[in-house]
């Protein structure tokens, strides 16, 4: 999960959007540092990683990848889980218009951005101003994305090929994102994240 899906599960388990968004730019415990229910956001995000990646159905994701972009492909399939969320936001979560989430999520988030790490405070410059998550919609986006996060991280170079693995895969990567993402909101609603 990228940042749009873990927001969403994040509102979903009425836990701290601070800490859901947080938690990449957090290393340690957080219960040492963080108010609590920012540090229970923070390890709510971490669970989420670790059971998303466990799946049986991003598992066969994963198959998707060629052997020269499988390594990374666990990255790429956050930012293209965040595609499929975004680009079927209105029938998932037909309550709520996705910009009218985004605002409400960067009120909440904004107000606490001076205590949280630089790097984190960086990120939020561009993350909402340039409506990353709106734009995450739009497939050909997800090239840029991909090829940024390859560029600023030389060991992970291969994600700029992921793209065409996405491409190449988009029906079977759909029905993938379809067939467990309900399953994720129903945990997220009953606390079992």
């Amino acid at each position: 999960m990228n940042f749009l899906a873990h927001l969403h599960l994040a509102r979903l388990a009425n836990s701290s959007l601070l800490g859901n968004l947080m938690a990449d730019f957090v290393r340690g415990n957080p219960r040492d540092v963080w108010p609590d229910n920012v540090a229970a956001g923070i390890l709510l995000h971490r669970r989420v990683d670790v059971m998303t990646d466990a799946l049986p159905e991003v598992r066969v994701a994963r198959g998707f990848f060629r052997p020269e972009t499988y390594r990374v492909s666990p990255i790429a399939l956050d930012v293209i889980w965040d595609h499929f969320l975004s680009r079927h936001w209105d029938e998932i979560v037909p309550e709520t218009a996705l910009p009218d989430f985004l605002r409400q999520a960067r009120a909440e988030i904004g107000p606490h951005l001076a205590t949280t790490p630089e790097r984190f405070q960086h990120l939020n410059r561009y993350l909402w101003t340039d409506r990353w998550m709106e734009k995450y919609a739009e497939a050909p986006y997800l090239q840029n994305v991909l090829t940024g996060m390859a560029s600023r991280r030389p060991r992970l170079a291969a994600l700029a090929d992921c793209y065409q693995d996405f491409v190449d895969n988009y029906q079977q990567l759909d029905a993938v994102f379809r067939q467990f993402y309900p399953q994720m909101m129903a945990k997220a609603r009953q606390q079992l994240l």
